[in-house]
């Protein structure tokens, strides 16, 4: 391994570079993207019995589950209950336009990953070929010791960045679909809750908002 990256040359290191940077953001967005954590079943449980029994269960309330995507636009909800239908809609949307994008969190890092190391191994490939003419108009085409380095720079340079460039790009395109998938599964909840919250009793009636939802309507953007 080590004398394919020093028959590489240079450019193997930003290539090194970019292969270390789409494997951490492949592993965190493997965790961040789990439907466990974006999607807790027990939330999402909670809300399909408010849906089925059209009201609010001031008992579950204190027990939501609000460290997730899904439940910071929850409590966003529940923070404006009562308030008119507008002024929930607006900021449940609001909430959920941070929740999308710490979603596609890193996704462009990636991207361009995948974007620039085939480009990187590209330039190697350059490079190697630049060598090797020089070689032969300094020596002629009989040392082949000397034109092996050249043609060996540039075919592990390209072949290096293909072998960061194709991962990356296949698991772009799963994050994005991943990504997709999930925001459709909050939009469904959100529009449920949004109109369950618009059908519920005035803020007169409301009972003070339990403590983890305060908490989290401070905390959310």
């Amino acid at each position: 391994m080590l004398d394919l990256i020093e028959a590489g040359g240079w450019l193997m290191v930003p290539i090194l570079v970019c292969s270390l940077v789409a494997a951490t953001i492949i592993v965190e967005r493997l965790l961040a993207l789990r439907r466990a954590r974006v999607l807790p079943e027990r939330l999402v449980a909670i809300l399909r019995l408010w849906a089925e029994q059209g009201l609010v269960g001031r008992r579950d309330v204190d027990s939501l589950p609000l460290d997730s995507p899904l439940g910071r636009i929850v409590a966003a909800g529940l923070s404006c209950r009562g308030r008119g239908r507008e002024i929930l809609r607006e900021r449940v949307e609001d909430t959920g336009r941070h929740v999308v994008h710490e979603l596609e969190r890193f996704l462009n890092a990636l991207g361009t990953i995948a974007a620039i190391s085939p480009l990187l191994g590209l330039l190697g490939t350059v490079a190697g070929m630049i060598k090797i003419f020089r070689i032969v108009s300094v020596q002629g085409n009989s040392n082949f010791g000397l034109l092996s380095i050249g043609i060996a720079e540039a075919l592990v340079t390209t072949a290096a960045g293909l072998a960061v460039a194709i991962p990356s790009l296949l698991f772009y395109r799963y994050f994005r679909a991943r990504i997709d998938e999930l925001v459709v599964r909050i939009e469904q909840e959100t529009l449920e809750l949004i109109d369950l919250l618009d059908a519920g009793a005035p803020e007169s009636e409301q009972p003070d908002l339990p403590a983890n939802i305060a908490a989290s309507k401070e905390r959310t953007p």
